[in-house]
């Protein structure tokens, strides 16, 4: 009995310094609210007076920072909105309109009295222009003096959210900061403590933040600055003429290499235009059905007949083998440097860590703006619509390699190594073989990727399908641009059907 009573006394004990720790200050006080929640079987009232009266100054201080951002945006509408209402002038753009309004009546009256002294036929035209625009004047006053009647409203509106949202933050701190504390007995990674550093780097830009938004929702004359970035023309233009200087030079002192690369790409797509182009279309569509049933069913050979028949029956047959072999270049540029490249980065961290930001850069960058670095080396025409795909469509199987690599047991590989394979016999027989699901969905969201930069590239004078489709958003074709369109969409289908196949077929054991 005593060992069980000196168990859990030390057992207290240890959680009591646990929460001392985490917490870092008023840890009696915590320590104190957590065992009153852990007893309870039912919803008690808990309340955390400091987190009410603080806000988000005291979610950021127990590093709790959803939390702080949410209260920190309702807290500034709060105070905003009284603001408002006890010092915005409501209605005052209204209020001014109305009175323009009424001094361009008056003056149209004057001058309809002055033509119809005169007795020119404009005089009724001038009089019923006066009238519409006393009329205006009414509605304007009318509406301004109906926002100003809201400023009590808003006041107190502002006030009720102020109020409900500090007892709201009083009575959720406690069991939130309980949550953190056991995600924290988990994980001591996890930030503990208070710094007051932060806390009061935190509260200072409380402060600005509120201030800020409360001056600009209640001020009426803003000076300019405050709405508007201060903007430098000047230093845009420069760094403007810097890098069209830089881009200039590179062009002319590389102008051999990115020849070179053009030529390669011309070549290569040549090569696949005559197969897919040059052959008898009856022997091509032969062909992809027999490679559909082989590699993935009947049903899909099916489907695959049934969409090559509307390529060929709406005439999209000869741009879709353009399409196709636009596409077969990227993918194969894409595959022969991808997957190398992603077997180096999962066995060079080094190489990784630089090659995952130049990934990250061309996965990101919307693909207008890597089109005119493209125009300025390469020019227009196919092998630069190539390589914009090729920028779209590399980085998802060169990272799914290196996963898909990083997936092999490790256990594996200490037999293969203890049976004296080599590392050649390695990579080959263990490790893609392996990593082939993995591979094969890269490569796989690499023909899609590249496949959806069809109409993209077609601005750049690519042809296939996507010319179709740009030709239909010019001139608002919608039934050209649908058709051609499903068009894509089928050859998108047929690849993703056929090398998804190919990827869940199971190796032989």
């Amino acid at each position: 009995m005593n060992q069980h009573t000196n168990r859990g006394d030390t057992t207290s004990t240890q959680r009591n310094e646990l929460i001392a720790q985490f917490v870092g200050f008023n840890a009696d006080y915590y320590t104190a609210q957590f065992d009153r929640l852990d007893e309870s079987t039912r919803l008690t009232f808990n309340f955390n007076t400091l987190a009410a009266l603080l806000g988000p100054i005291w979610w950021s201080a127990r590093n709790l920072w959803l939390f702080f951002w949410i209260f920190l945006f309702l807290e500034c509408l709060a105070f905003v909105q009284i603001a408002r209402g006890l010092f915005a002038e409501l209605g005052h753009e209204e209020f001014a309109r109305a009175e323009r309004l009424a001094n361009m009546a008056e003056l149209r009256h004057t001058e309809a009295q002055e033509a119809a002294a005169s007795g020119a036929d404009n005089a009724a035209v001038l009089t019923e222009s006066a009238l519409a625009l006393e009329s205006a004047s009414q509605k304007a006053l009318s509406v301004a003096e109906h926002a100003a009647a809201q400023a009590p409203f808003i006041t107190a509106l502002g006030i009720v959210l102020i109020v409900a949202l500090k007892m709201t933050q009083g009575l959720i701190a406690n069991r939130l900061l309980k949550n953190r504390f056991q995600e924290w007995r988990a994980n001591q990674m996890l930030a503990s403590g208070i710094s007051f550093i932060q806390t009061g780097s935190i509260s200072v830009f409380y402060l600005i933040a509120l201030s800020a938004c409360v001056y600009r929702f209640s001020a009426t004359n803003i000076p300019k600055w405050v709405t508007h970035v201060p903007v430098d023309i000047s230093l845009r233009r420069t760094a403007e003429s810097i890098v069209d200087n830089a881009v200039q030079w590179l062009t002319e002192s590389f102008s051999a290499l990115f020849g070179g690369v053009t030529l390669a790409i011309r070549q290569l797509l040549d090569f696949l235009e005559i197969i897919v182009v040059g052959t008898p279309w009856i022997i091509v569509m032969a062909a992809v059905v027999l490679i559909a049933a082989k590699a993935a069913g009947t049903r899909v050979a099916i489907y695959t007949a049934a969409a090559l028949f509307y390529l060929g029956i709406f005439g999209f047959w000869e741009k879709s083998m353009l399409t196709i072999a636009l596409l077969g270049t990227a993918c194969v540029i894409c595959l022969v440097i991808g997957i190398p490249l992603g077997i180096l980065c999962q066995r060079k961290p080094k190489i990784r860590a630089f090659i995952w930001p130049v990934l990250d850069l061309m996965q990101t960058m919307p693909s207008f703006v890597y089109l005119i670095p493209v125009i300025a080396f390469f020019g227009i025409g196919k092998p630069p619509g190539i390589i914009a795909t090729i920028i779209f469509g590399m980085p998802p199987v060169v990272r799914l390699t290196v996963l898909g690599l990083q997936g092999v047991p490790s256990h594996i590989r200490e037999a293969a190594t203890a049976f004296g394979a080599s590392k050649l016999y390695l990579l080959l027989k263990v490790d893609l073989p392996l990593a082939k699901p993995s591979i094969m969905a890269g490569i796989n969201q690499t023909i899609l990727m590249c496949l959806s930069m069809v109409v993209i590239a077609s601005l750049i004078g690519a042809k296939g399908l996507g010319e179709d489709v740009l030709d239909a958003l010019t001139y608002a074709h919608e039934g050209k641009g649908i058709l051609a369109g499903m068009a894509i969409l089928f050859c998108a289908m047929i690849l993703d059907r056929i090398v998804q196949s190919k990827s869940r077929q199971k190796e032989p054991i």
